[in-house]
């Protein structure tokens, strides 16, 4: 098979040449903008699910999806420790811009009340060249988004936000990536700001895409706030998903599986989005011919997983010391002694090492502030990716 023409793309948050088995998610969405346009009101949307399951994807399609429909949109990736108003401050600027209000006055007005929630990031009464700029023309307006509160600067910058773009018919989208990720505070103002919208029908929505304990985090911080959001477990992919996320590339560049090679190519990946596109690209760059077979696959399988092994295993394990290495290795073991997958108790995890689940804590705390591990329910443990049990076994 021609490597040049090979149409799969593995990638952090890269689009696959077909979107397959998002339909449905893509089609709320579309209902959501209509309807927030329309002045309907309509609950802020939270994505939720494990590493490679296609959460970024599928939050850049929704995206896409607004841009459209001629939304202003911002997006912004939160960060362990990084403060919400800077990233927030370069997304709303690049939100106004794209709705296209044709009143200087009114974009400028908003503008600077972008920057003035912005500077408040120095603190107050830093000097001029220790407050970061936006990149706004406009003069900052006082008064507005300025308190330091961060809830109070978040709900009236919304407010503006939201009048802005109730002139001209449209919404404003805000795109957040690892939304799990994001300080107690601003996650506190952000459930706060949404609260708000919901109860003003302005057309501002949040889009959240996190890992699978983000509605716990959400409502550790407000308890309304399990009403606040929609909330969408994105998982693997359907066996009819899966196929036509293999097929439909092969078919645009003639070139086809047969039905033992698909029925492989979903054992070997579990349907996980990202690992579709992995071995969707070793099994196409060995294999001779099209059809594609299953004795293609197991050929390509090897180095397949060797490319995961690094790229997308690797990498996360070489972030953990040597003492959160044996409790990751502990996890996996007590997963397949439980022959439970999806989370282990965290006091067998102890028992396993031979220790008291209190001399652990520190350890499993920094996996979770890693993204290594996260908990789903009080006194359990999951990992945040697919298939890393297998990978540590494997390893040894």
């Amino acid at each position: 098979m021609d490597p040049i023409r090979n149409p799969y793309a593995p990638g952090a948050g890269q689009r696959p040449p077909e979107l397959a088995g998002r339909d449905e998610q893509l089609a709320a969405f579309g209902v959501v903008l209509e309807r927030v346009a329309n002045g309907r009101p309509e609950r802020s949307l939270v994505l939720t699910g494990l590493r490679g399951v296609g959460k970024t994807v599928l939050l850049n399609a929704l995206r896409g999806a607004a841009v459209r429909k001629g939304w202003g949109t911002g997006k912004l990736e939160a960060r362990p420790g990084q403060g919400l108003r800077r990233p927030l401050s370069s997304a709303l600027h690049q939100a106004v811009r794209e709705l296209g209000h044709r009143d200087e006055e009114s974009v400028d007005h908003v503008l600077g009340v972008i920057k003035s929630f912005a500077h408040r990031d120095a603190g107050a009464g830093a000097r001029l060249k220790d407050q970061w700029s936006p990149g706004i023309d406009a003069a900052a307006v006082r008064g507005r988004a300025d308190s330091g509160d961060i809830e109070i600067d978040l709900v009236e910058l919304f407010t503006d936000l939201g009048g802005l773009a109730a002139d001209v018919g449209k919404g404003i989208g805000i795109f957040i990536d690892e939304m799990q990720d994001l300080g107690p505070d601003d996650v506190s103002a952000l459930c706060a700001a949404c609260h708000e919208l919901s109860q003003s029908g302005l057309p501002v929505i949040v889009v959240g895409a996190g890992l699978p304990h983000l509605p716990a985090v959400l409502s550790a911080s407000k308890s309304y706030s399990e009403r606040l959001f929609r909330y969408q477990r994105i998982d693997r992919l359907s066996r009819e998903a899966a196929d036509r996320a293999l097929e439909a590339p092969a078919a645009d560049e003639d070139a086809a599986y047969d039905p033992d090679a698909l029925a492989a190519m979903y054992d070997a990946t579990g349907g996980y989005p990202y690992f579709i596109q992995a071995y969707g690209k070793a099994v196409w760059d060995l294999a001779p011919r099209s059809p594609i077979t299953a004795a293609d696959v197991a050929v390509a399988a090897p180095e397949a997983e060797s490319e995961l092994a690094v790229g997308f295993f690797g990498s996360r394990y070489e972030r953990a010391t040597p003492g959160e290495r044996d409790y990751l290795m502990a996890m996996a073991d007590v997963a397949v002694a439980l022959d439970e997958p999806d989370s282990v108790p965290s006091a067998d995890v102890a028992a396993a090492l031979g220790k008291k689940p209190q001399s652990l804590s520190p350890a499993r705390d920094s996996l979770l502030k890693k993204g290594l591990v996260y908990s789903g329910e009080r006194g359990r443990i999951a990992f945040t990716v697919p298939h890393f049990g297998r990978y540590l076994r494997e390893r040894g």
